[in-house]
């Protein structure tokens, strides 16, 4: 049985990629902070679907089997706290760490930019160590569509410049990518770093647009739109991004013989972000009251992800309809808000 660590366990994508590692013979191990950034009853009810019941993820430190049956092992940790994190290293000997754990956000970023350093930065550098240190085979991890910041040349390419972040979010995540490399140039470690676009879809943060849009026109509350509605987003399902993830961790194909690889996984489909809100508004059968608001800080006008790389070199193929995905976590969320 495979055995790979999980970091952000708890969170929507790493919530995700845990069950379907499961479901096809994973050994996993998770770990999360549970920080309050967003609902914490949403985490541990994700944690729960795992077999993790709350009192017992609640315990820093604490090894908590899952009560289905699963290989699936969860402790409450820190990214960044070097005493525990090498010791579950050193117990558990990763064939494969995927890391999906961080400070997410770009305008919480402006508020609290300490978290990001602590948890996006010295908590990168804490895991890259205890790979290094512990033979750890690959290191799959999180960047962001947000490094792209201001580009206007679309779609987005890996071999463009993103030397000019917009949010200190993006200046971490870019951080992060400069970090795989030095480890991987300096220790041999493979690293391969996953820029995500605009992930939604069920379980997702209450804090992203799908989430936000839904809850307030079920609550028959206005929504924020921003730039006056002249954004595009490169919207991308939650079960596409696990595929495409599972496809990188599975394979056995050398891409680089420099150990370190960088990728867009997104749909390469932008959609604008009224036609997003008209679809939420189709699949609820509600009109959406809208409040008009200018770009904001960090933001951008529109994503679109080049995914060529990823399909020639892992057969990435995204193909969840944007109509698909929305009525899917509308139906979700309607049976988890029992409304």
């Amino acid at each position: 049985m495979k055995k790979i660590l999980v970091t952000g366990a708890a969170g929507f994508i790493g919530f995700h990629l845990a069950k379907k590692l499961l479901d096809i013979g994973f050994e996993v191990v998770g770990i999360d902070n549970v920080n309050k950034y967003y609902d914490i009853d949403l985490k541990y009810n994700r944690l729960r679907e795992l077999g993790i019941e709350r009192e017992a993820a609640e315990k820093f430190h604490q090894k908590t089997q899952s009560s289905t049956g699963l290989s699936f092992t969860f402790i409450r940790v820190n990214l960044e706290d070097r005493e525990h994190l090498p010791k579950i290293f050193a117990e558990y000997n990763f064939e494969q760490v995927c890391n999906l754990a961080a400070q997410a956000g770009v305008r919480y970023s402006i508020k609290n930019p300490e978290a990001y350093i602590d948890s996006n930065v010295v908590g990168f550098l804490n895991l890259l160590e205890c790979c290094r240190h512990n033979g750890v085979k690959h290191l799959v991890y999180a960047s962001s569509s947000s490094v792209y910041g201001q580009n206007e040349k679309v779609p987005f390419s890996v071999e463009d410049n993103v030397d000019h972040p917009i949010s200190l979010y993006a200046a971490t995540k870019k951080s992060n990518e400069l970090m795989a490399h030095t480890y991987s140039h300096l220790f041999g470690i493979k690293t391969t770093g996953l820029r995500f676009f605009t992930v939604y879809g069920p379980w997702g943060r209450p804090d992203m647009a799908m989430f936000l849009f839904t809850d307030a026109i079920v609550k028959g509350e206005p929504i924020k739109v921003f730039n006056n509605g002249d954004l595009e987003r490169d919207f991308t399902y939650i079960d596409d991004i696990v595929e495409g993830i599972l496809k990188i961790i599975n394979s056995k194909k050398e891409i680089t013989t420099a150990n370190y690889s960088l990728y867009n996984i997104g749909n390469s489909k932008p959609v604008k972000l009224m036609d997003f809100i008209q679809e939420i508004e189709k699949q609820l059968d509600l009109k959406a009251k809208k409040e008009m608001y200018p770009m904001q800080p960090g933001d951008v006008s529109k994503t679109w992800a080049d995914v060529d790389s990823l399909k020639e070199d892992f057969d990435y193929n995204p193909n969840t309809p944007v109509e698909t995905g929305v009525k899917n976590f509308i139906t979700w969320y309607k049976d988890y808000y029992k409304c």
